[in-house]
């Protein structure tokens, strides 16, 4: 059989089985196999894909790797790692997105579950903010700032200029742990002290600041801290 004509069939039978079960029984170089097929026109992308999850680890590892580094994969050219990092860079926003107009109104756990993927395995610090309305609906999540979070780091005037532009009545401030560890720090202290001092001279409550480290959580209203 026509090498070529091979490959376009098991691309066809690949694209199929999406269509048909969406990514039910793929393996993870199946799915980085399919997401290269759309860079690659007529290269079989299987060995890349494998090649990239063996050094990756897991489908994730893959997504989140720097392009410099995922330039080091034989048969990864530009068009695949554009489309590498644009797959990412849109689950991050649609994760962001998805939990806009969702109602806070029973626990902290409500949000930690919408954020908790997109925090967890994370190698470096995010902090977050989610904006709601006086009713608890969510307006907003953004990342605020990215890197080693200290009190010198995170600008209490950067947060409450964000918050007066989306109207906030109120804030959920969520930061992740890289260490595992869910326990506050004393800089995480600071922070929620000087941020809610600060959003309160401006008549804006804080309903808490989560950490999220993994699977696990840390609530400061839970414990009495907000």
């Amino acid at each position: 059989m026509d090498r070529s004509l091979d490959l376009q069939g098991h691309r066809h039978r690949l694209r199929d089985r999406f269509y048909r079960s969406g990514l039910d029984g793929f393996q993870d170089y199946e799915i980085i196999e399919l997401l290269l097929t759309l860079g690659t026109p007529r290269k079989d992308c299987k060995p890349a894909a494998k090649a990239a999850l063996k050094r990756f680890g897991t489908l994730r590892g893959v997504l989140e790797a720097e392009p410099k580094e995922l330039q080091k994969i034989p048969g990864l050219g530009p068009n695949n790692i554009i489309g590498l990092r644009l797959i990412h860079a849109v689950a991050r926003r649609y994760l962001e997105e998805r939990i806009v107009g969702q109602e806070y109104a029973r626990s902290s756990r409500d949000v930690a579950r919408y954020l908790r993927h997109y925090l967890r395995d994370r190698t470096r610090e995010l902090f977050l903010c989610i904006y709601l309305n006086g009713r608890n609906q969510i307006l907003a999540c953004k990342t605020l700032f990215e890197g080693t979070l200290t009190a010198s780091a995170v600008y209490p005037r950067e947060v409450i200029k964000s918050a007066l532009a989306e109207h906030a009545a109120a804030l959920i401030f969520v930061h992740n742990h890289p260490s595992g560890n869910p326990q506050p720090s004393e800089e995480d202290r600071r922070i929620t002290k000087k941020l809610r001092e600060a959003a309160q001279a401006v008549d804006i409550a804080v309903h808490d600041h989560l950490i999220v480290a993994g699977d696990e959580m840390y609530s400061f209203a839970d414990h009495g801290m907000i």
